[in-house]
């Protein structure tokens, strides 16, 4: 018998192999499939996806055995790996030398035929194969030749789709990480900025109050201003707390919503002070969802509605449907209306259109932002379709499971 030497890249071959995380895995039906298929193609009783490592070869998909390795001095495969990237065959080991004596031939297992292609990765390193076995002399036609190349092919398919997925998991699992990471910091340092903002806010009104008589007219407007841009940040770091807080609120779990409490508590808030009529449509009575993801979301959308408004009374209209996978709700509005270019800005943060509302005041580019990002967390869509001088209507879904 001879043993298989080493492969001449072999440190860097198990690299390759180690980066697929693949050995000592639970069964797969997809690799399992091709050995199945490489089986009946080439009519064998045995075939194997096996992987070679420093000592042993590990069948990770295996037809016709139960063992699940094998020390790899006693490998045909160790032999595949080193001679060529193309198909191994021996077509009788009993008349071969490198395995006449071999205990896998003259043991239980009785190897006789052999054929097995290089499992052979991008970079050119073999690390394993995709093998036939028959316990008596045989050869292959053309046909099944090409075959079980092709069924390799499909093999390392598999597994750089695998190693693309651990990638993508990976990244994917850093990108969740700095996200929370920046959205605790935009929560920390709004929050922390609020304490020296009512200290400015605090200062200036005991500054008018008490020294506003000696105060000038060009005095008295830089107050103002002062006292104006601090109220802006405030609602500025407000919002982002808001922003920062949406992926907490959606952790609470589903409830049923009532429409016409949620009509009433809506009402409530607004239309006292807004001459504002809210009108709630639906086909069914109640929700099933996120109670404060769902009133977060309608209040940003009534808010905006009423301050980018020119009419004398603001009329809102609610409609929740109830379909077979989700809830499809709109809110329309009799304002101002949103040019069709602005359509994709409004929904990005710290967006901000050049139109003031009703109050004479800019946004801050929050409130829609965190209205899609909450959307988007309960695996719904949100549009918008407006016209100028007509007034807008939102359109977003949210899943019912």
């Amino acid at each position: 018998m001879i043993k298989p030497e080493k492969h001449k890249h072999e440190e860097e071959r198990l690299k390759s192999l180690e980066s697929y995380c693949i050995l000592d895995t639970l069964p797969e039906a997809d690799f399992d499939n091709l050995a199945i298929l490489a089986a009946e193609i080439c009519d064998t009783p045995i075939s194997l996806v096996t992987f070679i490592d420093e000592k042993r070869q590990w069948y990770k998909s295996r037809v016709g055995i139960e063992a699940y390795e094998i020390d790899r001095d006693y490998t045909f495969c160790g032999h595949a790996i080193n001679l060529s990237n193309d198909i191994f065959i021996v077509p009788d080991s009993r008349e071969d030398e490198r395995f006449f004596d071999n205990p896998a031939v003259t043991g239980e297992l009785k190897v006789v035929f052999y054929a097995g292609v290089p499992l052979v990765t991008e970079k050119g390193l073999p690390i394993g194969t995709l093998c036939v076995v028959d316990q008596k002399p045989r050869e292959l036609t053309q046909n099944q030749i090409k075959s079980l190349k092709a069924l390799s092919d499909q093999t390392m398919k598999l597994l750089e789709l695998r190693l693309n997925k651990i990638e993508l998991e990976k990244t994917l699992g850093k990108l969740e990480g700095k996200n929370v990471e920046l959205e605790k910091f935009a929560h920390i340092a709004a929050h922390d900025l609020k304490s020296p903002l009512a200290n400015i806010s605090g200062l200036t009104e005991f500054f008018v109050e008490n020294y506003g008589i000696d105060i000038d007219a060009d005095g008295q407007e830089i107050l103002n201003l002062i006292k104006t841009s601090s109220a802006k940040l405030r609602e500025m770091i407000d919002g982002l707390l808001e922003y920062s807080k949406s992926d907490q609120n959606l952790k609470n779990s589903r409830t049923e919503v009532n429409l016409q409490v949620l009509k009433e508590e809506l009402s409530n808030l607004f239309t006292f002070k807004n001459n504002c009529l809210i009108s709630v449509q639906s086909n069914v009575s109640s929700i099933l969802t996120n109670k404060t993801a769902i009133e977060q979301i309608l209040i940003n959308l009534v808010a905006n509605a009423i301050k980018y408004n020119d009419k004398e009374i603001v009329e809102v209209q609610i409609e929740v449907i109830e379909e077979e996978a989700f809830y499809s709700v709109s809110v329309k509005d009799n304002g101002i209306g949103i040019s069709k270019e602005h359509f994709d800005r409004i929904f990005q943060i710290f967006e901000v259109l050049s139109t003031k509302d009703r109050f004479g005041e800019n946004g801050n580019g929050i409130g829609l932002a965190t209205v899609k990002k909450i959307v988007e967390t309960l695996k719904g869509t949100i549009a918008v379709e407006s016209e100028i001088g007509k007034g807008s209507k939102f359109m977003f879904t949210i899943s019912r499971f």
